[in-house]
């Protein structure tokens, strides 16, 4: 089995922001050289997400929407007493998740129809990176 591994940095204008990156892990798929296997996508951050949805803003809108009915932005959380004031973007990591596992076939990305990688952060504005591990053959 070969591996291969490449980071990819982000700096959001936002607070929270969805970053579409298919394009950029397919890109390290393609530079890998691996034909057959998976690709881990992570998010090196307590305080970001990786995820895999469709592409399409009133979806994207709905997450962000539900993301914070479950975890509102601004509540007094217990964390905020050690000096951080960003509680609601640890919970926010644990709903979406911090990394997905895609599988490889024929040297490219295998998803779905509608499928697409998205960055979620959601405690941006300062420099952050997601790790993406190719493994196979």
């Amino acid at each position: 089995m070969k591996t291969f591994t490449e980071y990819l940095y982000f700096e959001t204008k936002k607070k929270r922001e969805y970053r579409n990156i298919t394009d950029e892990v397919e890109e390290i798929v393609k530079k890998s050289g691996i034909e057959d296997g998976m690709a881990l996508v992570s998010a090196m951050h307590i305080t970001a997400g990786i995820y895999v949805n469709d592409a399409e803003s009133g979806l994207i809108q709905d997450i962000d929407d539900w993301l914070r009915r479950l975890a509102p932005d601004g509540l007094d959380y217990r964390h905020h007493r050690t000096g951080e004031t960003n509680g609601d973007a640890h919970l926010k990591n644990l709903l979406i998740g911090h990394q997905v596992i895609i599988p490889i076939t024929i040297g490219r990305l295998d998803l779905g129809t509608w499928q697409q990688v998205y960055y979620a952060e959601f405690d941006g504005q300062r420099k952050k990176r997601v790790v993406v591990k190719v493994m196979g053959k």
